[in-house]
């Protein structure tokens, strides 16, 4: 059994330099042919630029390759080489509780671990059986979900944060035999109780009573694994390898109801490696994950690495913007995770002592807005930050490896079949791939928004696209003939934009870019300096139809809990950064702006109630150009915008 450390000693790291500067020099010898065929000194340029970042991201690139390659030779799973951790840390602190303070060592997760797998074999559960886990961030869920893998039992990460239909829909669209949810979600439990199936075993961790576990039909747990065998248990039959099913985790549901994305164990191990390896982390970095563990970010870029690189991580039971860098003194980390809007709910903090004494040398994450990066870094005397692009499912995730403001990764310009990953050309109003003559998707050229798509390969970790348990949805994230013909590719749904040097700026995701007035508005960028203006205030930025008006009307949603916003200064001050297309047509201004659990805005309820006053209490104002300021919308002026009196 080998370890990433032990991948690396056995190759050698000058055998594993040798191998980048083979393919490197093969790829220079390649590229003199795009150079004698295009006659351009353009290339000799880019790769000069360039050469230094994309011999780097080559090297990150093969070392997670050759380390899968021989994991899935020796039959390895995410369990064994856990196994190989804990024989190299067994007293070190695995993961810390911020919560209680409680410290679990990497020989006490192992074995509490154990204690599940055999707790799960006396159930009767067998490999491929799923177990929904519903409970708040804490070590136990790391250990429960791990203990299940040891068994071969696959856990479905539900999001503590949903309820009724959503929360039946997730646990339903797993095949969940049993559940297990913390005390903390009893209420939550008891709304869907009575339309859970009868044969769906339930059992609760933390404290109820009696007479709360019997009306919700559940077991107590706690004892249970207290008294299971701590020993490693027999492996599971047939064995599970690095190509078979580990857990399921849900996507964010900002467009509909959650999907179960399959995590394979090299999925697990690819998407923790890459960040260890493109990001420079070292072996005695202290992580803070303040993210949800029922989200890849927290559960695989946060407690991967503890897993499988032996780092100790703090494990924060709720995100908290006043307390960050408090915790970050308090358990010496130097290592901090952000998502979404953490970084500029940060920003929006009073300047306390906190924040410039701490340790901290590297925020990794993805979703850090381009106008709070510098402000971010400078601030907060952070050295580095690691943004990468990807999502649970993807095979396209890509990483900024050299601290390019702005970007959320690159791929070479020179060496651009190393890594098959590309922007292509849509439909601006369906969405729709476009083909060229020979029914081929057509890339996109530097400075073009584009889909990003990335090959699929069954047969290589990197490239596998495993999908969901639904495999409609499945199906509908497959594209056929994009890089040449007869092959497939993973569309990931997102907008990009690729500069000259193959840096990579994150657009928009599918949709949420609209027309209006004949011209392209990126809701991404909008919101960023809408939200910049106001503080780093929520802010949803959207496209309405308008009946009888071409192309969507800008509408932003604003969060104002002190009813405290003035239209007129407003306005004043995006008429100097904002192009007149790009300023919100209508606003609605509410106490606050509904997100995920992972801090993205949720925008289908409010894109489906439009500016219609009738369907919320929120106020809507209107953009009038005659009178040149914002106006509430009634319904009678609702009814005239309709009706097309009163032009846009």
């Amino acid at each position: 059994m080998h370890n990433a450390a032990s991948v690396s000693a056995s190759l050698g790291s000058m055998g594993l330099l040798r191998l980048v500067g083979v393919t490197w020099s093969w790829s220079l010898v390649a590229g003199l042919g795009v150079y004698l065929g295009t006659k351009s000194w353009k290339y000799f340029y880019i790769a000069a630029r360039t050469a230094k970042r994309d011999l780097n991201g080559l090297y990150v690139l093969l070392r997670v390759k050759l380390a899968l390659w021989r994991y899935v030779r020796s039959a390895s799973n995410i369990p064994s080489i856990f196994a190989q951790t804990v024989k190299r840390h067994p007293n070190k602190p695995a993961l810390i509780y911020e919560a209680t303070g409680e410290t679990w060592t990497f020989t006490q997760l192992d074995q509490i671990s154990n204690a599940v797998a055999h707790w799960a074999r006396g159930q009767g559960w067998v490999s491929g059986d799923v177990v929904a886990l519903f409970m708040e961030s804490r070590p136990l869920q790391v250990a429960l979900w791990l203990g299940l893998a040891k068994v071969g039992v696959e856990a479905a990460l539900i999001n503590f944060s949903l309820r009724c239909d959503p929360l039946l829909h997730c646990i339903g669209v797993s095949g969940s035999r049993a559940i297990v949810f913390g005390a903390e979600l009893a209420d939550a439990m008891l709304e869907v109780s009575s339309s859970l199936s009868q044969s769906m075993v339930r059992f609760s961790t933390g404290d109820l009573s009696v007479e709360h576990l019997a009306s919700l039909a559940a077991q107590p747990l706690d004892p249970i694994l207290a008294a299971a065998p701590r020993h490693e248990p027999s492996p599971c039959d047939p064995p599970k390898g690095m190509n078979d099913r580990l857990f399921y985790i849900y996507t964010s549901g900002t467009t509909g109801l959650p999907k179960a994305a399959i995590v394979v164990h090299s999925r697990y191990y690819r998407i923790a490696a890459f960040g260890y390896f493109a990001f420079r982390m070292r072996s005695d970095d202290i992580v803070y994950d303040c993210l949800p563990l029922y989200h890849s970010a927290g559960n695989i870029i946060g407690v991967g690495q503890c897993l499988i690189h032996g780092l100790t991580v703090v494990v924060k039971k709720k995100f908290s913007a006043s307390r960050f860098w408090e915790d970050c003194i308090k358990y010496n980390c130097t290592v901090v995770q952000y998502i979404g809007e953490i970084c500029r709910y940060l920003l929006s903090q009073p300047v306390r002592p906190s924040e410039k004494g701490h340790k901290v040398r590297l925020a990794v994450g993805n979703g850090l807005r381009p106008s709070v990066w510098e402000a971010f870094t400078e601030r907060f005397g952070v050295a580095q930050i690691g943004e990468f692009y990807g999502a649970t499912e993807c095979n396209c995730s890509i990483a900024n490896m050299d601290g390019k403001v702005g970007a959320c990764g690159f791929n070479s310009r020179i060496l651009p079949n190393v890594y098959p990953i590309r922007l292509v050309r849509v439909d601006e109003d369906t969405m729709e791939l476009v083909r060229d003559s020979r029914g081929l998707c057509v890339p996109c050229q530097p400075g073009e928004p584009g889909l990003l798509v990335g090959r699929i390969n069954q047969q290589d970790p990197l490239r596998r696209f495993d999908g969901y348990a639904n495999q409609d949805a499945t199906r509908k994230k497959i594209a056929q003939n994009v890089f040449k013909k007869n092959d497939t590719a993973y569309i990931s749904g997102d907008v990009l934009v690729m500069d000259d040097l193959g840096y990579m700026y994150f657009r928009d995701r599918s949709g949420d870019t609209f027309r209006w007035r004949g011209e392209n508005v990126s809701t991404t960028e909008v919101e960023g300096i809408l939200s910049n203006l106001l503080a780093q205030t929520d802010v949803a930025v959207y496209g309405v139809a308008v009946p009888g008006v071409e192309g969507k009307a800008g509408m932003a949603a604003i969060a104002d809990p002190a009813g405290s916003f003035d239209c007129s200064s407003f306005l004043q001050n995006i008429q100097r950064v904002l192009p007149s297309y790009a300023r919100p047509v209508f606003l609605r201004i509410s106490p606050h702006v509904d997100t995920t659990g992972t801090f993205k805005i949720q925008k289908t309820r409010l894109q489906r109630e439009g500016f219609d006053p009738r369907l919320t209490t929120d106020q809507i104002f209107l953009l009038n150009p005659r009178a040149a300021c914002y106006e509430a919308v009634d319904e009678a002026l609702y009814n005239a915008i309709v009706e097309g009196r009163m032009p846009l």
